[in-house]
C-alpha cells in the first residue's frame, strides 16, 4: 500500500507561490523552514548608472530563441544586426524582421478550470506524455500495470525544460527533443494496490533526462514522437557522469560510490537549462537536498537546506547513498547540484557535470559567445535570497562543425572562472518596500561581477578552488553578493546581448530578521516577483554592468505596486511568478510562470513581452495551462508557426480516488480510454499552432 501523505509543512501558508503539495515535492517545504542565506550582505550604494548601446554577438542561448541554422549536429546562429557583420550573411539579416507568430491574447482563466486555453484561431496537441514508451521493445503506459523496468524505458514524470532542434539535412522533418524530469507525485501517480517499495523504484525512474527523436511530414507541420528511433534514450539514478573541472578528484567528492571523486551517478531534481552554440543541452540541478538525509548540523548542511529528517519519497529505505550519515557516504550529496550537459547527438556519449561553474540550487544555464569568443553561461539560485552568477570559459570557441571543433567546445565549461553579482541602485533613498517607482521613472542602477574563482585557483580568501566550487553559495555569502527574490531563469536576449533574470517572488523579503527591500527587489513580502534587464557594460565578459527592472509582476488592476517597463497598465495581461524565459525570432522576450493562482487567482500560462520601442513592456497572455499545474520549458518556433510548453504536475493536489485534473486525454471518468490513454492526469509537453 501507498503510505498516505503526511501533514503539509505548507498548508495554509502558500500566498506567494504554489500549492502546499508542490512545495512539498518539489523543493522540500522549502519556505516553511529556516532561510538558508542567513548573511548580513549589505546592498546598495548610490551610484550613477551608465547606458550601453548594441554591440554584435554570435551564441545559441534560450529554448526556442531564433530559426536554426544546423550542420553536422551543430547549432550556430549570427546575431549581428547587420548582414555585413554576419558570417550567416543575409540569413541572419532576415531573422530579425519580426515575429510571425500573431495573435489574440487570452483572458486570464480561473485557477479551477481544468483546460489547456489558447488563442482564437489555434489548437493544441501533446507531443509526448508521461509514460509514453520510447523504445522498440518499451511497454506502452498502463497505470495499473505500472514498474521501474517499464518506466525506465517511458518517458519520465513531471517535464520541465525542454528544446528542440532540427536534425542538419532532414528538411525540416526530424528533430531532438531533450527534457528533464524534475520531481514526482506518487499519491496521484499509483494505484493504492501497487507496493510500496515498487512505487519508490518506479519513482526513482520517472527521474533524470529523455531524448527523443520527433518527425513531420514537413516543415510548419507539428511534431511526433518516434518510439525506437535511434537517438532515443533516458538518463536514471544509475546513469554515470563524467565530473569536470577543478573540483574533480577532490577530498570533498570522493564517496564509495565513486572512491576517486570523477564519476557521479544519476541527476535530480532538473529545473530549466539550455541549449549550447555546438549542439550539446545544459540542465540545472536545483532541489537535490529533499531526496538526501545527513546529519544537517554542519555549515554547510544548513547552508544547502539538508536536514537530518527522513526524505518524502524514502528512498533512503532502498539505498544507503541517499542517506549521508551512512559510512563512506557523507560526499555523496556533493555529486548533485551542478550543471550537467549532454550531447543528444551521440546516445553513446557519457553525460557531464561541471564542477567549474559551481553548485548551488541551479534553475539553469544559458550561454552566449562574447565579442572575443569566450563562452559566458548566466544562471541562477533559485532560493529566497540567493544569487546570481556568470561563468567565463578559460578557453574560445571554435566555430565550425568539424568533430575536432565539437570535441574542443564540449570541453569548454570545464574550465574558466565563476563571478556572483553584486548591484548597486540610483534611487536608494525612495525605496521603502510598498514598490513605488522612484522620481526618475525607473528601477536602475548598476552592478559588478564579483570573482569567486580566477585562473583556476579561489578568489575567495579562506576558501580552496575546491571549497569555492562544492560551496558556492558560502563563497557568495564571503564576498558580499547581492539577496535576490529567488532568480530563476536567465538568459541572454541574442539580438542586444542584455540578459533577463526572472526573479519569481519572495515573501519574506522585509519581514523582520530578513534582508529589507532594495532597489533591485524593491517590494517586500514580493508575491508576485519581478523582471530585471541586465546590460553588461563594454562587452560580455565585463565585470561591470547597469541594470534596471523591466517588470514588477502582477494583476494592475489590484495591485498599485507594478510596473510594465512604462507601457500602460489597464492595456497589459496580469502576470505573477515568472519562472522560465525564452525568445522569438524578433527578440521579444516570452515568459512562463509558476505560482499565479495562489497569488492573482489565475492558473498559470505563457506571456509575450514586447521589449523595445513604444510598446515596450506591453505584456500578451498567450495561454493557460490547467488546474494546479506548472508552464516550463516554453520554445517559441514562430516562423514556423508553434509554440511548446512542457505542462507539469496537472491536478497536483488530487488523490488516486480523486484525481483533479484530466490532462491531457481528458478521459472522462468511467468512459474506456483509447489505446494509450488514461483517465488520470499525465505531464505532457505540447505543441500549439494555428488551425
Amino acid at each position: 500500500m501507498i503510505e498516505t501523505r503526511p501533514l503539509l509543512p505548507m498548508a495554509g501558508h502558500t500566498r506567494g507561490k504554489r500549492s502546499a503539495v508542490t512545495c512539498q515535492l518539489k523543493c522540500d517545504s522549502a519556505c516553511a523552514g529556516e532561510v538558508c542565506n542567513t548573511t548580513n550582505n549589505e546592498y546598495f550604494r548610490d551610484i550613477a548608472g551608465a547606458a550601453m548601446g548594441r554591440r554584435q554577438l554570435l551564441g545559441l542561448g534560450a529554448a526556442g530563441a531564433a530559426t536554426l541554422v544546423l550542420g553536422g549536429g551543430a547549432a550556430q546562429l549570427a546575431t549581428a544586426p547587420s548582414a555585413a557583420a554576419s558570417p550567416l550573411g543575409s540569413a541572419a539579416t532576415r531573422w530579425w524582421h519580426g515575429s510571425q507568430l500573431s495573435f489574440q491574447a487570452i483572458k486570464p482563466v480561473d485557477r479551477l478550470v481544468d483546460e489547456l486555453t489558447v488563442p482564437a484561431g489555434f489548437q493544441w496537441q501533446p507531443v509526448i506524455r508521461w509514460g509514453d514508451p520510447l523504445f522498440k521493445r518499451s511497454p506502452g503506459f498502463d497505470p495499473l500495470k505500472q514498474s521501474a523496468a517499464a518506466q525506465a524505458q517511458q518517458f519520465g514524470y513531471n517535464n520541465d525544460y525542454t528544446d528542440i532542434v532540427e536534425i542538419p539535412g532532414s528538411r525540416g522533418r526530424r528533430a531532438i527533443m531533450f527534457c528533464n524530469h524534475e520531481y514526482v507525485n506518487p499519491a496521484i501517480m499509483f494505484p493504492p494496490s501497487l507496493d510500496a517499495a515498487e512505487t519508490r523504484a518506479i519513482s526513482r525512474a520517472a527521474h533524470g533526462l529523455s531524448v527523443v527523436e520527433l518527425r513531420r511530414s514537413r516543415a510548419g507541420k507539428p511534431w511526433t514522437y518516434q518510439q525506437g528511433a535511434p537517438l532515443n534514450r533516458r538518463f536514471l539514478t544509475d546513469t554515470a557522469y563524467a565530473l569536470t573541472g577543478p573540483a574533480a578528484g577532490s577530498e570533498l567528492l570522493k564517496t564509495v560510490t565513486s572512491p576517486d571523486g570523477r564519476v557521479a551517478f544519476g541527476t535530480l531534481g532538473n529545473c530549466s537549462g539550455g541549449t549550447t552554440p555546438w549542439g550539446t543541452m545544459l540542465s540545472g540541478e536545483e532541489n537535490f537536498n529533499g531526496y538526501f538525509v545527513t546529519a544537517g548540523t554542519s555549515a554547510t548542511d544548513k547552508r544547502y537546506g539538508l536536514t537530518s529528517k527522513p526524505t518524502n519519497l524514502g528512498w533512503e529505505q532502498d539505498e544507503q547513498r541517499w542517506d549521508t550519515r551512512n559510512p563512506g557516504y557523507q560526499n555523496e550529496v556533493n555529486h548533485f547540484g551542478w550543471i550537467v550537459e549532454v550531447d543528444p547527438h551521440d546516445p553513446q556519449s557519457t553525460p557531464v557535470k561541471h564542477t567549474a561553474m559551481g553548485r548551488l540550487k541551479h534553475e539553469g544555464a544559458n550561454v552566449i559567445i562574447a565579442e572575443d569568443g569566450h563562452v559566458v553561461a548566466y544562471m541562477g539560485d533559485d532560493e529566497r535570497f540567493d544569487y546570481l552568477y556568470k561563468f567565463v570559459s578559460k578557453n574560445k570557441y571554435r566555430p565550425g562543425n568539424s568533430p575536432a571543433a565539437r570535441s574542443w567546445n564540449k570541453k569548454l565549461l570545464s574550465e574558466g572562472d565563476l563571478f556572483v553579482a553584486k548591484f548597486e541602485g540610483d534611487s536608494v533613498s525612495e525605496i521603502d518596500g510598498s514598490g513605488k517607482l522612484p522620481d526618475d521613472g525607473r528601477f536602475d542602477g548598476s552592478g559588478r561581477w564579483i570573482p569567486l574563482t580566477r585562473n583556476g585557483v579561489s578568489a575567495v580568501p579562506g576558501m580552496s578552488i575546491a571549497e569555492v566550487l562544492v560551496y558556492t553559495r558560502l563563497a557568495g555569502d564571503k564576498v558580499g553578493a547581492t539577496k535576490m527574490d529567488r532568480c530563476e531563469d536567465v538568459q541572454p536576449n541574442l539580438r542586444t546581448g542584455k540578459i533577463y533574470v526572472a526573479c519569481t517572488n519572495n515573501t519574506n523579503r522585509g519581514k523582520a530578521g530578513y534582508a529589507a527591500a532594495d532597489e533591485t527587489n524593491p517590494r517586500n513580502e514580493n508575491r508576485d516577483g519581478h523582471v530585471v534587464e541586465i546590460t553588461e557594460r563594454g562587452q560580455q565578459i565585463s565585470q561591470r554592468f547597469d541594470w534596471n527592472l523591466l517588470l514588477v509582476c502582477g494583476d494592475p488592476s489590484k495591485n498599485e505596486s507594478t510596473y510594465f517597463g512604462g507601457f500602460p497598465k489597464d492595456k497589459v495581461s496580469p502576470i505573477s511568478c515568472p519562472d522560465n524565459l525564452a525568445f522569438d525570432s524578433a527578440g521579444d522576450l516570452w515568459i512562463s510562470t509558476d505560482g499565479a493562482p495562489s497569488t492573482i487567482g489565475f492558473n498559470d500560462g505563457l506571456f509575450k513581452v514586447t521589449l523595445e520601442g513604444r510598446e515596450r513592456g506591453r505584456v500578451q497572455q498567450f495561454l493557460s495551462v490547467p488546474r494546479e499545474s506548472e508552464t516550463c520549458g516554453p520554445i517559441v518556433h514562430d516562423r514556423d508557426g508553434l509554440v511548446f510548453v512542457a505542462v507539469q504536475h496537472p491536478g497536483e493536489e488530487g488523490s488516486w480516488a480523486e484525481q483533479r485534473s484530466a490532462f491531457p486525454d481528458y478521459v472522462k471518468p468511467g468512459s474506456k480510454p483509447k489505446r494509450g490513454q488514461a483517465a488520470l492526469p499525465r505531464p505532457a509537453v505540447v505543441q500549439v499552432f494555428k488551425k
